[in-house]
């Protein structure tokens, strides 16, 4: 809320060099305000009484998005990359996989392998089991298993994140 929306009865005001003005009347902080040629705004409006301050509200508003630009680039945001795999894969390209799937891991990002099925694989799933945990223990230097396997449908997948 700035200037005449601030309507309570009693707010404390902190003057624009951050000092403590008191405790007044809306009307007198407003006036205070104006000879300024500053806004009053409120910044705490669930205190009692809430405390509002004499500041340039726009420089103010640039001042907040700025922090919450900042805020948002120290951030980072982990990404799911899949690796598929079939039943009857051979060791190279098993290795190829796992190798694949260890850059994602030291990137920091997390890696979900999925055992796919197709036809008359459907038959053997749970003699395909094994390649999954395989796989996880074949990596277990660099990953720990976040989600154990879990059939999907025509799919089996395991998740896998980076070892803090």
């Amino acid at each position: 809320m700035i200037n005449e929306q601030v309507r309570d009865r009693e707010i404390r005001l902190i003057g624009e060099n951050g000092e403590q003005l008191g405790i007044m009347s809306a009307k007198d902080a407003m006036k205070i305000a104006r000879e300024a040629n500053l806004d009053l705004v409120k910044i705490a409006p669930t205190a009692k009484p809430p405390v509002c301050k004499i500041i340039d509200y726009g420089k103010y508003r640039y001042e907040m998005a700025r922090k919450e630009k900042e805020a948002k680039k120290k951030q980072k945001t982990v990404e799911v990359k899949e690796v598929r795999l079939s039943p009857n894969i051979d060791t190279n390209d098993l290795n190829t996989k796992m190798n694949n799937a260890r850059k994602f891991l030291e990137k920091g990002n997390k890696v979900k392998i999925t055992l796919r099925f197709r036809g008359r694989e459907m038959a053997h799933m749970g003699a395909s089991k094994h390649i999954l945990d395989d796989f996880a223990e074949s990596l277990s230097d660099v990953a720990v298993v976040e989600k154990p396997a879990k059939l999907e449908g025509r799919s089996m997948s395991i998740v896998l994140a980076e070892k803090r």
